[in-house]
């Protein structure tokens, strides 16, 4: 695999900046477990707060597109990790047709999360924009749903930006791979696969509750 053989003055080698930038994307992805963790610490104190308010809104959520989105994202992340051991110059068209692939599947799940929020819009399902929910639940249900628009836009959010760094990366590998691809490739791998394992807790959490009791 050809490396370009750059490097900063503070690496010592190509090898030493590839792993400065692995480890600085743990500790981006570390930053992230604080944020999604203080949401879904609140999350977890206000269903305690209003279990009852917290169960009958969850059953106005879209079982059937949280699942698919689901799906969706579990399918996208087993292709980024399949592009990531396609990595090389002889099939370097193989590793971009599977990012192809996952940058699909991600706008499909931007695209059904837009369809869903369309329709809790119409529905009076957001706060602040004549929200109704009806009986003495409606407070609870309005946190409940605060915190679906705030946590579920905050990582559509991160799903775009995923998005950005597959399509970068994806051009770069069909024009010339070289190892700093690869180890770009491998750090945006993980990235994907965190905010994946963060939609699956969302899943969890939001559209589950009033549907297993």
């Amino acid at each position: 695999m050809p490396d370009d053989g750059a490097f900063a003055p503070q690496f010592v080698s190509a090898r030493h900046r590839d792993e400065t930038a692995e480890l600085g994307m743990w500790v981006f992805i570390a930053t992230e477990v604080l944020l999604f963790g203080g949401l879904i610490l609140g999350y977890c104190v206000y269903r305690h707060a209003y279990p009852a308010a917290f169960a009958a809104a969850s059953r106005h959520t879209e079982i059937a597109i949280g699942t698919a989105n689901t799906a969706i994202l579990l399918t996208s992340s087993f292709l980024v990790a399949c592009a990531v051991d396609a990595f090389a110059e002889e099939t370097r068209k193989t590793c971009v047709a599977l990012l192809s692939g996952a940058i699909l599947l991600g706008s499909l799940f931007i695209v059904l999360k837009g369809i869903e929020y369309a329709g809790e819009y119409r529905e009076h399902l957001v706060p602040g924009l004549d929200f109704k929910f009806s009986g003495e639940l409606a407070n609870g249900a309005t946190l409940f749903f605060i915190f679906y628009f705030v946590a579920t836009a905050i990582h559509a959010l991160h799903m775009m930006v995923g998005i950005g760094l597959l399509m970068v990366l994806a051009r770069l590998i069909l024009r010339a791979p070289t190892a700093r691809h690869r180890a770009a490739l491998h750090s945006a791998a993980l990235y994907w696969h965190f905010v994946d394992v963060v939609w699956i807790f969302l899943f969890a959490l939001i559209y589950l509750p009033g549907r297993t009791a």
